[in-house]
């Protein structure tokens, strides 16, 4: 974000169709040619954790992964073909309101408003487990439209880890009501809850999501400094569900210099960008991808 607050514009897949609902279609013309002419891959980093049976950490007491090739072209077969099942909270994932809340929306019912936009990647010390208000008021956090908590699992590569560990670093209530009061659009951080394991009841998940806030869990940011981003979270359009696997994506700009003209379309920041959506960097054969983009 830069300093102004403003943002430049940057179209993205289904940002594009967003954006052009309120512009003219001069407007939406050169919204198109300035997007097309500043869009790279250059600068993103990935920061989607890799779904792998074998280094991918699943919930105690969740459904476990699987992937199958039911073909496979290194054993004779004209074409692949693979099958996969998990939970839908694993790996790097989206929980909706639906997730804690009886009449919450589920993911496909989820505003793409909350889901893209200015963020903020803040570092936990590696000696704090519980993230709560006294912990959260020692960062610059308000102002803050979405808020990425960068922890002691990223430090220690827990995400890269098949072993559940269960002193992860967690959002304690009071830290997620502050963010909640302050009307912090999107909260992420980089395991697979936000809640303290065996919490007696799930306030941290009743707070957000009963606010209507997303959480994005099981980022993977070991290479992600803190600072400010732009965001954007795509999830997997799955009807009436409460988590769905995403792709976030982070790069930077460092002269923060605006790609188009502010007049047109509005988009996501250029600086520093976080997205997260299905379309993104690492793909298996069914074109499934989460990375977390830096871009401003």
């Amino acid at each position: 974000m830069r300093p102004d607050g403003n943002w430049s514009v940057r179209i993205i897949g289904t940002v594009a169709v967003l954006g052009a609902v309120t512009c003219t279609p001069q407007q939406q013309a050169r919204s198109r040619v300035a997007a097309t002419a500043s869009l790279s891959s250059s600068g993103w980093i990935d920061v989607t954790a890799t779904l792998d049976p074998a280094t991918t950490p699943v919930y105690e007491g969740d459904a476990p992964m699987k992937f199958e090739f039911l073909k496979d072209m290194r054993k004779g077969d004209g074409f692949t073909l693979s099958v996969y099942s998990m939970g839908a909270h694993s790996g790097t994932h989206i929980d909706a309101p639906m997730h804690f809340i009886r009449d919450g929306a589920p993911i496909d019912r989820v505003s793409l408003e909350p889901l893209m936009g200015p963020a903020r990647v803040i570092d936990i010390p590696d000696s704090v487990q519980a993230i709560d208000a006294a912990e959260l008021n020692r960062h610059e956090w308000r102002g803050a439209e979405r808020v990425i908590f960068r922890t002691r699992s990223s430090l220690r590569s827990w995400m890269a880890s098949r072993t559940f560990h269960r002193d992860f670093a967690y959002i304690a209530p009071d830290a997620a009501q502050l963010l909640a009061n302050a009307e912090v659009q999107l909260v992420g951080i980089d395991y697979i809850s936000a809640e303290q394991f065996g919490a007696q009841a799930p306030r941290t998940h009743q707070i957000l999501l009963g606010k209507g806030i997303p959480i994005v869990e099981g980022l993977s940011l070991e290479s992600v400094a803190g600072g400010d981003y732009d965001l954007i979270v795509l999830p997997m359009k799955v009807a009436e569900h409460e988590g769905r696997q995403h792709g976030p994506s982070c790069g930077s700009d460092p002269d923060r210099r605006p790609v188009a003209d502010p007049t047109a379309c509005r988009g996501p920041p250029v600086a520093n960008r976080l997205a997260v959506g299905w379309s993104f960097h690492r793909k298996v054969d069914s074109g499934h991808n989460i990375g977390l983009i830096s871009r401003g």
